[in-house]
């Protein structure tokens, strides 16, 4: 499991916001991102370790964090260039044996039901990319912004959870690392893939499976959606409005009498990613 914890060069604006270095040591509802997912991880059963990769990956286990020094089933590892390329340096070697599921410290909704749920999702393909539909996230919560995947049958947002089966998902490792700075912006990312495949994708004449297996076969992996079921899963912490929503539904969790469903609309409103 490679918990991935490091950020861009220079100043992160949210980091700074809120008065912290890093970005994964910004506190939600009382405690640092990056010692909530890490505490996820090791509480889902199909999870035998976790690499925390990051510039300085010691230099985070510190405040709520220490503890992270201390556990016998976390270890480390430096960052490099970009996040695809850590990735590809990891998986697949003694830290980080086959298979393996990546997320991010930025993802304080992360679940063990949703970690489980992406790694059963995989079955046969060689990459499994963690997505929630538009229609599950916002019948949980309405008027809420993402950044979505616009396909025939649907729009989907990232869940920032991957599988990665075997050595076959290095070419697909590969390509992303010449893809990640545009990871945020759809057709840009699938004109990559070539102008059939972007064509289509802008008149959504195919789905995302589709599009992911047509990818996969320029890469000859086998490349599939994981839809989840779960609409907290498609919500990480890039604003400050994120992090309004996400400390609601983490104080929403742990008080018994408010009960487990979506907030209201007033608390959603104007959130995303």
């Amino acid at each position: 499991m490679l918990l991935l914890a490091g950020q861009r060069p220079g100043v992160d604006p949210l980091a700074q916001a809120y008065g912290e270095q890093w970005k994964a040591l910004i506190r939600i509802d009382g405690e640092a991102m990056l010692s909530r997912v890490a505490k996820t991880l090791l509480a889902s059963p199909s999870v035998a370790r976790v690499v925390v990769v990051a510039q300085q990956p010691e230099i985070l286990f510190t405040g709520d964090c220490a503890w992270l020094a201390k556990e016998p089933r976390i270890t480390t590892a430096v960052s490099t260039s970009g996040i695809a390329v850590s990735v590809a340096a990891l998986a697949g070697t003694e830290a980080a044996p086959w298979p393996v599921l990546v997320t991010t410290a930025d993802h304080p909704l992360l679940t063990p039901a949703m970690v489980e749920a992406a790694i059963a999702g995989i079955g046969e393909a060689d990459v499994g990319v963690g997505v929630v539909s538009a229609r599950t996230l916002l019948a949980a919560y309405p008027g809420n912004r993402r950044t979505w995947l616009k396909f025939a049958g649907g729009h989907w947002t990232g869940a920032n959870l991957f599988a990665l089966a075997s050595a076959k998902a290095m070419p697909a490792l590969l390509a992303w690392s010449e893809v990640e700075r545009d990871r945020k912006k759809a057709l840009k990312l699938i004109w990559h893939f070539g102008p059939m495949l972007a064509i289509r994708a802008v008149t959504r004449t195919i789905t995302l499976a589709g599009a992911l297996a047509r990818a996969g076969r320029k890469l000859g992996a086998h490349i599939v959606p994981i839809d989840l079921p779960f609409a907290e899963a498609g919500i990480d912490v890039d604003k400050p409005s994120d992090h309004a929503l996400a400390e609601e539904i983490l104080r929403k969790r742990s008080s018994p009498e408010r009960g487990g469903g979506p907030l209201p609309k007033a608390v959603v409103e104007g959130a995303g990613g």
